[in-house]
């Protein structure tokens, strides 16, 4: 918690001092708006996690068992567990810096550089940097292309609570089905599947880490691009109004 402190107000001194910026120019504050961002992003990335995860038992023919006995102790510990690690990430990797870099170099670059900032920061937290080079790609692929669709959405929205609730919802749902550090099989626990061959393996987890980013991809234009439409439409009627 000290940690996540200092870099909120580490993110308060870059804003004011660089940008002449609050702290709500990242759209962290909890008012109404980005707490519905946050709430979109959240139940969007559940619904398109278990979408993923049904293919993912039908393909492999993967077989889940209940948990007899459900801890909902531990899924509130995990929640906020994952609330604030997603919270530190994002707001190093599509907080300040991000904004800022947008206003310096232009929104492309900007994303992009927070993508490949992302996918490299995973190789560390999988503990992976010295690992083979076929898994560092594979992490790096996958991971930043996470972290470019995320980046998207905050810039395209100007806060950071949408993309927090892609990654909280994520980190979170996934504790529910498969083992983890420090939270895991809170709900299910797998009890078979089916061993693919080695290049359907490679398929199948390649569509497996990049189908729900560009799933959110999708929905954060289709929903922009509605909004968008939405504000024309009601703009024009006012302006014939008046």
């Amino acid at each position: 918690m000290l940690g996540l402190l200092v870099i909120i107000i580490i993110s308060w001194l870059l804003l004011h001092f660089i940008e002449k910026e609050n702290i709500d120019a990242i759209g962290i504050i909890p008012k109404r708006k980005p707490v519905v961002q946050f709430l979109v992003g959240f139940l969007f990335i559940i619904l398109i996690t278990l979408l993923t995860i049904y293919i993912e038992s039908v393909v492999t023919s993967l077989h889940w068992k209940m948990n007899s006995k459900i801890n909902y102790g531990l899924i509130f510990d995990s929640f906020l567990y994952h609330l604030k690690s997603a919270l530190t990430e994002d707001l190093i990797f599509r907080g300040a810096l991000l904004y800022i870099l947008i206003k310096k170099i232009g929104s492309q670059k900007a994303i992009l550089l927070s993508a490949i900032a992302f996918g490299i920061y995973h190789w560390f937290s999988y503990g992976m940097i010295n690992g083979p080079i076929v898994p560092l790609i594979y992490i790096f692929i996958t991971t930043g292309f996470t972290g470019y669709v995320w980046a998207f959405t905050f810039n395209k929205t100007k806060s950071i609570m949408m993309p927090l609730g892609f990654h909280v919802g994520f980190n979170f749902l996934m504790t529910f089905f498969y083992t983890s550090q420090p939270y895991g099989e809170l709900l299910f626990t797998e009890i078979s599947s089916v061993h693919l061959s080695e290049w359907n393996q490679f398929y199948f987890s390649l569509f497996k880490g990049l189908f729900p980013s560009i799933g959110t991809l999708l929905f954060v234009k289709f929903v922009l691009l509605f909004n968008l439409k939405c504000f024309d439409f009601l703009s024009l009627n006012q302006s014939k109004k008046e």
